[in-house]
């Protein structure tokens, strides 16, 4: 009798183990807002990824609007999370600074703590009315990579966080209103569109005084809605802020002065860059006298591989 207790008891946990494995392999999940997935909900599916995943693992998301405010918790490694289509793959939320007091950094509607995480061909909205700040991406992982996305928002739309994280924006779509890319992070954007949709401030960089490199915009254009005419190329958002445009087109709304301080002092410390740009607004005859043209030599020491090594080697194109 004993020996069969055992056997049964045995049996059990060899199914429990592998119930609870089921997800713990390197296929695909599918998402789906008319139930044809095996999931309806994108949460539902980042719930079942084991942590500090080894392999990479996709969870594609087919076309719909998933209204959901989400996490991937710092022990989410390894994942690819891929839109079927670009512009009707949608995840939104709505909220923003002013509702119940909740402060800018709970706004969010993707927060991403884990790392090595991609995002691929999606949209991350934001979709509060403009009433505050209000967060469509945040960032606090290393090594994060997005390509051919959509961030829709008005007031801080990416907030690149943690100071020693890396992220590398390609081919994505970019809107906002004020400081709509803002954090300490190191960050390049390569081929990406940037639409300010007010007169204000594109970036308001916070890179702390020993990490060399925060905003990279490399062969990225700049454009403007019909009403907007002043527009700033960024602000130091704390001392030492670094943000670089280079190769880039810059509309005729760029302010002619370029950037602003934020705060007198900030003109002492901020790093803010140009190289190479084109465009009505890429004059630079009337610049601040605290910002500066790199030269052709300094800027061909600008690579991915140099900007990215402040924890390793890594390289996002490799």
């Amino acid at each position: 009798m004993k020996q069969l207790l055992v056997l049964i008891f045995t049996l059990f946990a060899a199914v429990n183990i592998q119930a609870a494995s089921k997800y713990d392999n390197p296929d695909t999940l599918v998402v789906a807002r008319d139930g044809t997935g095996e999931f309806r909900n994108i949460d539902d599916a980042i719930e079942v990824c084991r942590a500090f995943m080894e392999y990479h693992k996709v969870i594609f998301v087919k076309k719909g609007t998933y209204k959901e405010k989400l996490i991937i918790p710092q022990w989410l490694t390894n994942i690819e999370i891929c839109g079927e289509d670009r512009d009707q793959t949608i995840i939104t939320w709505d909220d923003h600074a002013n509702i119940n007091k909740m402060g800018t950094f709970r706004t969010y509607t993707l927060k991403i703590q884990g790392s090595r995480i991609t995002l691929k061909n999606i949209t991350i909205e934001n979709n509060a009315a403009r009433l505050g700040q209000a967060v469509a991406l945040h960032t606090e992982g290393d090594m994060l990579t997005f390509l051919n996305c959509r961030f829709l928002g008005h007031q801080d739309t990416i907030y690149t966080g943690n100071a020693r994280s890396r992220q590398y924006f390609k081919d994505c779509y970019i809107e906002g209103t004020t400081d709509f890319i803002f954090g300490p992070a190191t960050a390049w954007f390569e081929h990406c569109d940037i639409f300010c949709k007010a007169n204000s401030y594109i970036t308001a960089a916070s890179t702390p005084q020993d990490i060399p490199y925060g905003y990279v915009f490399n062969n990225c254009r700049i454009t403007a809605a019909e009403n907007v005419s002043k527009v700033y190329l960024g602000r130091p958002w704390r001392d030492y802020g670094y943000t670089l445009f280079m190769n880039c087109d810059l509309p005729r709304q760029i302010r002619p002065e370029g950037w602003h301080h934020w705060q007198k002092e900030r003109e002492k410390t901020a790093r803010y860059l140009e190289y190479n740009n084109r465009g009505e607004g890429a004059n630079t005859s009337q610049r601040v006298g605290w910002s500066r043209q790199l030269t052709k030599k300094e800027a061909e020491k600008i690579t991915l591989n140099e900007v990215f090594s402040v924890n390793d080697t890594w390289n996002p194109n490799k």
